[in-house]
């Protein structure tokens, strides 16, 4: 009886034992995971991450609780620092590489067997379209005055670079610098004005489908910042005609105007370089060589600047509830993958961009990296496929109107037909 007993209590201790033993371990467990939560939490990471966001297209806050002044004093000081031989480094870089692309294409490619050559010139043209769009994006960190402590520096670096790459740069500087001053402005804004429910134009309604949304991305794409420029399409409504190569044209102010004709100047420059070079080489040749490239340099720039400013989570403000910061955060940034180091990071730093800009690029990822804890879930990347993000926004990104049951009737947002 007494060794059925003294069996039966040690049963019972092992029990106990293998209980307190269980307990523990998870007690071990909860704590960790608290402590990695808190960590993540406290260093902004996933917690303050909107590109790990389960709904990508959850609408942002509207009315932010930090100010500018805010951001400026989270990012290093080093930041706001330019330099014109770190400047120049990426020019040269730039130059040098698009001068080897131009080599092995102008050499080689007319040599190859068919049907290579065919293959080799898309290639070519993807290749050097994107080293010049980066060549472009640092013309306007020069608009910006981003590139060196010197404004003259800057516009001549940016005169050049845009004028050969058939972009009027004193012209585009000054609608663009009015566009920083008013994003989102449905009143003022100069670019990516989006159309009311009630201004829904037939050919939008007709187009609304598949092929047409194809359709409209490649004019878009394609023919996009020429109309742009030539028109004014997509633009702020003056009341009279407005382009960007009019020197008296309602976009600009009486000072401005003699630098727009210096931009012209600069692009007939460039045109009769092309003559030239099409009495020595060719038509043929120069449209292969700097025709079809430069022509991708705007597709670039429509793609990022179109998806940059167009989001169903991004807001529009008409004149009631405007104002400056509000319009600068209602902007997104975009993941380009391998692109983005060859496009100067202007893909994935937009938000930063409109916020400060006069961060040059190379330290644009600190910049942003140090202001995202700040803005929290007022900042938002979304890292969908561009092919895909492209025909998303082109479907459910067609007008604007204001929420029924909002007490804000001038905030807008995007809805599709």
């Amino acid at each position: 009886m007494l060794a059925t007993h003294y069996k039966l209590n040690m049963k019972l201790v092992e029990i106990h034992k293998k209980r307190i033993l269980k307990l523990h371990k998870s007690h071990i467990t909860l704590s960790f995971a608290d402590k990695s939560s808190k960590s993540n939490m406290g260093a902004g990471g996933n917690m303050l991450d909107p590109s790990k966001a389960n709904d990508i297209l959850k609408r942002v806050p509207v009315e932010p609780p930090f100010s500018l002044s805010d951001l400026k004093k989270a990012i290093p000081a080093h930041c706001f620092e330019r330099s014109l031989i770190r400047s120049s480094y990426y020019v040269v870089h730039d130059l040098v590489v698009a001068y080897v692309f131009y080599f092995l294409a102008d050499k080689y490619i007319p040599i190859l067997p068919y049907p290579l050559a065919y293959l080799a010139w898309p290639v070519y043209w993807f290749c050097q379209a994107s080293i010049l769009t980066g060549l472009w994006v640092i013309g306007h960190e020069c608009g910006h005055h981003a590139f060196s402590d010197y404004q003259w520096i800057d516009d001549t670096v940016g005169f050049i670079v845009h004028s050969a790459l058939l972009t009027p740069y004193f012209s585009w500087k000054y609608s663009h610098r009015n566009h920083h001053a008013n994003t989102n402005s449905l009143d003022n804004d100069e670019v990516y004005i989006p159309k009311r429910k009630s201004k829904v134009t037939l050919y939008s309604k007709i187009l609304n489908n598949p092929p047409g949304r194809v359709f409209t991305l490649v004019f878009r794409l394609t023919l996009g910042f020429p109309l742009y420029l030539l028109t004014n399409i997509s633009g702020k409504k003056y009341g009279r005609f407005a382009n960007h190569f009019d020197p008296m044209s309602p976009i600009f102010t009486q000072r401005e105007r003699i630098q727009v004709l210096l931009s012209d100047f600069g692009l007939l420059a460039a045109f009769y370089a092309i003559k030239l070079l099409v009495d020595n080489k060719g038509a043929a040749w120069v449209t292969c060589i700097y025709g079809v490239p430069v022509l991708g340099v705007f597709v670039f720039f429509v793609l990022i600047t179109y998806l940059h400013h167009t989001h169903l989570s991004l807001p529009h403000y008409d004149s009631t509830e405007w104002n400056w910061i509000r319009g600068a955060l209602s902007t997104i940034d975009r993941d380009f993958g391998f692109l983005n180091r060859v496009l100067h990071d202007v893909t994935h730093t937009h938000v930063l961009h409109h916020l400060i800009s006069y961060i040059p690029h190379y330290h644009a990822k600190e910049a942003r990296d140090a202001i995202k804890p700040v803005l929290g879930e007022f900042y938002k990347i979304d890292r969908t496929p561009i092919f895909k993000a492209m025909y998303r926004e082109a479907k459910e990104c067609i007008y604007i109107e204001p929420d029924e049951d909002s007490e804000q009737k001038g905030v807008y947002w995007y809805h599709k037909m």
